[in-house]
């Protein structure tokens, strides 16, 4: 896969929705931590992400607790939104889901990670992976230009890929994460961050 791209962000949020690639997310998190031994990572995954990749096969990856987001049953002592909303210096979402897109776009805040993202200053940048159909649908269109009028969201366009159900070149897949570091370095370093 060749060198990784400069990234100078210390702390990431590395989130995954329930799309079937996020199965990939172990070498995604093991290839974070080889590349950026300096970073330190908090993986989050969403309900639906927890039917593909398990929080025991990402936790030895990620050197600690992978986050499921969802509110806890139990009190707290802590808001898990605000933490990491004030932990995190940079917030990737690998892959997104067109249900979890359409849901940043319109501010609902119905999860701690989602919640996080909505408040950040920091930058998030999210990488989308669709259904076939799903990357020319109006509403999908109108929800990334919404994203993209963040001034800390960016949203790397998926690249064509086979789908699992039809077999055919006609779904949307996350594009590969060091072009997602990419973006996100950019993306920091236009708000301010050091380069």
């Amino acid at each position: 896969m060749g060198e990784a791209p400069a990234f100078g962000a210390r702390r990431l949020l590395f989130a995954g929705t329930g799309a079937l690639a996020v199965a990939h997310m172990p070498f995604w998190v093991n290839w974070l931590s080889f590349w950026y031994p300096k970073l330190e990572v908090r993986v989050a995954i969403t309900r639906s992400a927890a039917r593909f990749v398990s929080q025991a096969a990402l936790a030895p990856l990620a050197g600690r607790e992978v986050f499921l987001d969802a509110w806890a049953d139990e009190p707290a002592p802590t808001a898990p939104h605000v933490e990491l909303t004030e932990w995190a210096d940079a917030a990737i979402v690998h892959p997104a889901t067109y249900n979890f897109v359409t849901r940043f776009a319109l501010g609902m805040a119905d999860t701690p990670v989602l919640l996080a993202l909505q408040c950040t200053k920091a930058p998030v940048v999210v990488a989308p992976a669709l259904p076939p159909g799903g990357v020319d649908s109006p509403a999908y269109l109108r929800h990334v230009a919404s994203l993209n009028e963040r001034p800390n969201v960016a949203v790397v366009p998926p690249t064509p890929g086979a789908s699992a159900t039809t077999g055919r070149m006609d779904a949307a897949v996350a594009t590969p994460l060091p072009e997602v570091v990419a973006v996100a370095e950019k993306l920091r370093i236009e708000l301010g961050g050091a380069a």
